[in-house]
């Protein structure tokens, strides 16, 4: 599977490290420089292309607005600042995603698979994480802390207003994220979406009985509007 190449311009040495340590999570990420300002970057830039740019924008010399607007070659940017008022300019940019922070781990994902979308439309030889080998693996963040939730001891998920009900064989996490937003981050080829409210790991179906999936002895209906497509994905 090719690599995607990013480059990290911040001048906070404590941004640089948790942009660093995220993309770490995420192995079709390959961090080939990491820059304190916008004039290194752009010397960077110059040895050789990147395909994302995680870039702040209240930096010295130069701010990240100033700096993208002298690049001919535009890599796929993700703004990453604590300030939400120039988020028109970078959109109006073309940008990726603007990220405010403090963001967290899985808010960070969501953007970074943004860019890989933009990236695998202009060039299908790269392939987005999870299209070829899937990761065993989701971080979640609940309580103060990153849990690592393997995809095998996932059973279901049920949307909460602005959480996630996450049900697992040993636990239940209840995240402060969207159902959506969770739902980009599973494997398509493992979890199934049921109902505008569940989406349910395939391989932990019991039976299903009329419009109802059993995963042991919990009940989850089946949408009108998503039988169809559940039947097919089952081979039914």
């Amino acid at each position: 599977m090719k690599t995607v190449s990013c480059l990290i311009v911040d001048d906070e040495p404590i941004a640089r490290e948790i942009i660093q340590t995220y993309c770490n999570h995420l192995p079709i990420l390959t961090v080939v420089a990491s820059c304190d300002n916008a004039i290194a970057a752009k010397a960077e830039l110059q040895k050789q292309p990147v395909d994302i740019l995680f870039l702040d924008i209240n930096m010295p010399i130069l701010n990240g607005i100033s700096f993208l607007k002298t690049l001919k070659n535009q890599p796929q940017v993700i703004f990453t600042t604590a300030y939400k008022e120039y988020a028109i300019d970078a959109f109006d940019l073309s940008a990726c995603d603007y990220l405010l922070k403090p963001f967290s781990l899985e808010r960070f994902i969501v953007a970074v698979d943004k860019a890989l979308e933009r990236l695998q439309a202009s060039s299908p030889q790269i392939q987005i994480a999870n299209s070829e080998k899937p990761e065993a693996y989701t971080f979640i963040k609940t309580d103060g802390k990153i849990y690592k939730l393997l995809h095998e001891d996932l059973l279901f998920a049920e949307a909460n207003g602005n959480y996630t009900k996450i049900s697992t064989s040993q636990n239940t996490l209840m995240p402060s994220m969207t159902f959506s937003s969770f739902v980009n981050l599973l494997p398509k080829n493992l979890f199934l979406r049921v109902h505008r409210s569940f989406i349910v790991n395939k391989s932990k179906i019991t039976h299903i009985e009329g419009n109802r999936i059993f995963i042991d002895k919990t009940e989850i209906p089946i949408g009108s509007n998503y039988r169809e497509e559940f039947l097919r994905e089952l081979g039914l």
